[in-house]
Parts: C-alpha cells; sequence; structure tokens
C-alpha cells in the first residue's frame, strides 16, 4: 500500500510515515519544504494552499494521513476540495488528526470530521489530548521551560490526559493499515490526567532544577503566544482551548492506545526521563 502522510515530517506525521514502512508498506512524506540531502523514503512537496502541488501528492495513494494545515483558523475550505479530488484519484482510505476538544460537525476540523463519516466509505479520525512533546520541542510552553523555568497557563489546577506522539502515530498507522477500516473516532489518551502543576513538579524531577507552573490571566496568555508568532486569530483559539481545559472537559483517560495498540500508553514521567536532557537545557 501506498500511503501519502501530509505533514510527513512533523511531529505525527514523522512517525506514522515510519511505521507504515516498518510494516512493510510505502510511505510518501508531503511537506511545503524539500528535503535535506540524507533524508530518507519518498518525499513530494504539498501545501493545503496550493492545489497544483495536490495531484502530483496522491498519484497512486490508496491511503491518506491528513493533518490540518498549521496555524489555521479553519482548514476546511482547504482540506475538503482536496478531500473530493483524492476520492476522484482513487484513495479509498482517510485517516484525520483533529484534537479531543473538537467535537465532529463544529466550525473547522469538526466539519472535516462530518465529512469524512459521511462521504467516505473507509475512514477514521484521530481525537489526542494535548502533546507531551509541546514540553520538549519547539511549542512555547518548551520554550518557557528552557529560558524562563516555568509554564504559564489560565487552567489553574484542572488536569489533562497528556498523550505521547509515538502512541497517537501507533493509532494513526493500525488505522491507516488494519484490513478492516475503524470507521469511527478515537480519543486518545495518555494512562492519567495531570495537572500543569503536576506536570512542572515531573520536569522539575528530570530537570534537576525547579521548572513551576504559573496560573495567569487568558488575556496574558494569548499575549504570550502572539509575541512567540503565532497569528492572532490561532493565539485566540488556542486560549480558548485552556478554558475549555479549566472547565474539566480533559479530565479523562480511554483505554485506545492498548485496545488499538495492543500495548500501554506512555505515561509522562516516562517521557519526562527520556527527555531529561531537553528539559535540563538552558535556552
Amino acid at each position: 500500500m501506498l500511503v501519502l502522510v501530509t505533514g510527513g515530517t512533523g511531529t505525527t506525521g514523522s512517525r506514522v510515515s515510519a511505521g507504515v514502512e516498518e510494516l512493510g508498506h510505502q510511505a510518501r512524506r508531503a511537506g511545503r519544504r524539500a528535503p535535506s540531502a540524507d533524508a530518507g523514503g519518498e518525499h513530494v512537496l504539498f501545501d493545503w494552499a496550493k492545489a497544483e502541488t495536490h495531484g502530483p501528492a496522491l498519484e497512486g495513494v490508496e491511503a491518506v494521513y491528513l493533518l490540518p494545515p498549521v496555524g489555521v483558523a479553519d482548514p476546511a475550505p482547504m482540506m475538503l476540495p482536496f478531500i473530493d479530488r483524492a476520492l476522484t484519484a482513487g484513495v479509498s482510505r482517510f485517516v484525520l488528526l483533529s484534537a479531543s476538544v473538537i467535537p465532529e460537525g463544529s466550525p473547522g476540523v469538526g466539519t472535516v470530521h462530518e465529512a469524512l463519516r459521511q462521504r467516505v466509505g473507509e475512514w477514521a479520525v484521530l481525537q489526542p489530548s494535548w502533546f507531551m512533546q509541546n514540553f520538549t520541542g519547539s511549542h512555547p510552553y518548551a520554550e518557557s521551560i528552557r529560558s524562563e523555568s516555568s509554564i504559564a497557563t489560565s487552567t489553574g489546577d484542572a488536569r489533562v490526559s497528556f498523550v505521547d506522539a509515538d502512541d497517537i502515530a501507533a493509532v494513526a498507522v493500525r488505522s491507516l493499515l488494519d484490513s478492516q477500516s475503524h470507521n469511527r473516532a478515537h480519543v486518545i489518551t495518555g494512562p492519567e490526567a495531570l495537572s500543569y502543576g503536576e506536570v512542572a513538579a515531573i520536569v522539575s524531577d528530570a530537570a534537576g532544577r525547579p521548572v513551576r507552573h504559573l496560573d495567569v490571566d487568558p488575556a496574558d496568555v494569548q499575549r504570550s503566544l502572539i509575541a512567540a508568532g503565532l497569528p492572532e486569530a490561532f493565539a485566540e483559539i488556542l486560549v480558548n482551548l485552556e478554558g475549555v481545559v479549566r472547565s474539566g472537559a480533559e479530565d479523562r483517560v480511554t483505554d485506545t492506545v492498548e485496545s488499538i495498540t495492543g500495548r500501554p500508553p506512555i505515561s509522562f514521567r516516562a517521557h519526562a526521563e527520556a527527555n531529561a536532557q531537553a528539559f535540563a537545557e538552558r535556552g
């Protein structure tokens, strides 16, 4: 099987591509930049906003991993025509990365979720909770840990069931390749729900230095996100999502990872210990 992986070199896409190939299939990594000279696998230039890149990316493809365009408040106008084009090109299965806080039919990615269920014979929608990688990569949380030894949110003591991108990708690979299409949404969480204060304590242990959680006003969070380079509309969406967390909506744990992959999900402490060096670095 040839699988097109949009965002194929990103946090989940790189892991999905590797997982597809480990099981003996071919992954075509799609992205807006040409790969480095030493990059392995098949790559293709792809931009959601440039329809002329869509046809070449779809040639010979049987399944597609759909990563919505980053930083776009409403990706549906770009994604829905692509899905129609993919169906015409012979793609039979689609797996969409959404989020646990985005219900089917809601504006944006929720509209794409609804369209898949209504228009496509073989599909799955992944609805992960917040990524553990937000604390170790280039996310503002990770930058703040390195530069300020703190994590600032407006979530109070509310808990989130943080999930490792490795677990999200593992569910994605099974959704793409299983002989029987899943035809459902998968809410994906880690093994426990933690407050940001508890996260900061675990990061402190791994880093060998104190890291604090700062409970701040939502307006302050929005200003910091905009200062970090996020578009204003997208920053507003992220602040609104912190409000969802504050309401308690993310204080839940599912058995999705174990039921789909056969192994338990990675804990935040295990993730933190594996990335201790990233926490210890000072920016």
